[in-house]
């Protein structure tokens, strides 16, 4: 075949638009989050429950509400075929959030029964089609956890709001999250939300024409989600809108009244804010969002939640309420690394990532008594990598200066005599070390 007949080259395949992949000097860093966020709730009393990435798209409908933008626009659905002539074909989703999933395990393996509060965590990938951007992903992960229960249990007790928004705050300080903020609001109960709509609509009226095609079609649907809007020039016309604050009753103000008591005795700092209502129907009382200054820009939101007392109910199941909170894993990690690059530029440290040594075979001989070194040296819980004695010394040298902060040469004469040649990097000092010796050395004890 000539060239001029060859078949044009297929295009490369890369992720599809909104993912990406996650890779080696990348997930340590999310490993130490999830585990940090695993023990802490350990220490809190939760379990971790898995739920399926995608259910029954009624589920969201329901519980999330057909209005909010999530099911309006951004869920990725689909109609899966009938197994038999006589079956409907069902409508599926991939899961754009957890706590409708939570509830609806609650509720099919009757956990009311037993009659006590239920503490559950999660971490895994949501999916939203939206415009992907910085920290905002079409396949995201997230952290959350949800407490729910009969009333008997003390599901709709503050304290148990207090308990939520303590451990986050603890969860933070752990993972050395600096700047955060705390936001905080009642919605009050769902009869509270009715009457506030009602005044809110009829506020809204006089404004309508001057807001966004968004903020205009919401305001007959779903008034409360105006308050959600973010476009700049709506803003001065959305704070003059009567605020939740002013419209609940004296039952939902005792109770955001000790949510911030228990706060107070906690000494956890909180910010009061009156526009903030979250984005899901199902939210009553108090809402929340946690926010920080560094790593996120102008959308600074880390993670928030809220209480949904209802929820159940709307999914068919027993009055359980509760209260729960997802953190985008996405936009805590872009903080994370973004305050790391902060430290290591007024500390000039060293990355965190590299191992502890790399071990270099001078010959290909000595290839079998760097892996029995390597096994010996990890066994030690230390960070080790092996090399080849193929490889020229300065490539050795190269590839070690690049992945570790020692590297250990071992040639015929270092294995007759279990006496090593180790170079560190940061210093460029090297020195003859026993065997025996090896792990207390690059531990640096």
């Amino acid at each position: 075949m000539t060239d001029s007949k060859k078949a044009p080259a297929r295009p490369a395949l890369k992720a599809v638009r909104g993912t990406r992949d996650l890779l080696p000097d990348q997930t340590p860093l999310w490993n130490h989050v999830e585990t940090t966020a695993r023990n802490l709730f350990a220490r809190y009393g939760f379990g971790e429950i898995r739920t399926p990435v995608f259910e029954a798209t009624e589920l969201f409908a329901r519980g999330v509400g057909e209005e909010t933008d999530i099911v309006s626009k951004e869920m990725f659905t689909w109609e899966d075929r009938a197994r038999a002539a006589s079956e409907k074909p069902q409508t599926l989703t991939l899961r754009p959030e957890n706590t409708a999933g939570v509830v609806r395990a609650y509720i099919e393996h009757q956990f009311a029964n037993s009659g006590a509060l239920q503490k559950l965590y999660y971490i895994g990938p949501q999916f939203r089609r939206e415009r992907p951007q910085r920290g905002r992903y079409r396949q995201f992960w997230q952290i959350g956890a949800e407490v729910i229960g009969p009333p008997s249990s003390g599901s709709e007790s503050p304290l148990r709001d207090a308990e939520i928004l303590e451990m986050l705050a603890t969860l933070l300080d752990e993972l050395g999250i600096r700047g955060w903020q705390l936001e905080l609001n009642s919605v009050g109960s769902a009869q509270d939300r009715v009457h506030y709509n009602e005044t809110l609509r009829a506020a809204l009226q006089p404004i309508r024409s001057q807001l966004c095609a968004d903020c205009q079609r919401r305001a007959d649907t779903n008034p409360l989600r105006v308050l959600d809007c973010k476009v700049p020039e709506d803003q001065p016309l959305i704070d003059t809108l009567p605020r939740i604050a002013d419209h609940i009753s004296a039952d939902s103000r005792a109770h955001f009244d000790a949510v911030r008591a228990a706060l107070d005795a906690c000494k956890v700092p909180y910010h009061l804010n009156p526009r903030l209502v979250r984005g899901l129907d199902y939210y009553t009382r108090t809402t929340f969002e946690f926010t920080v200054t560094t790593g996120l820009g102008t959308q600074n939101a880390l993670l928030g939640g809220g209480r949904y007392d209802g929820l159940s109910e709307m999914l068919g199941g027993p009055r359980a309420p509760g209260i729960g909170f997802a953190i985008g894993e996405d936009r805590l990690i872009l903080t994370l690394q973004a305050q790391q690059q902060e430290d290591a530029r007024t500390s000039g440290a060293a990355s965190a990532n590299l191992l502890d040594a790399y071990i270099a075979p001078l010959t290909p001989a000595q290839n079998p008594a760097a892996l029995a070194l390597a096994r010996e040296l990890r066994a030690a819980n230390l960070k080790i990598e092996v090399g080849d004695g193929s490889f020229k010394l300065r490539k050795s040298f190269e590839t070690a200066n690049s992945l570790a902060r020692h590297i250990i040469l071992l040639g015929e004469d270092e294995a007759g005599s279990e006496l090593y040649t180790v170079k560190t990097f940061a210093s460029g000092e090297q020195v003859k070390v026993p065997r025996a010796n090896l792990p207390e050395l690059l531990a640096g004890v």
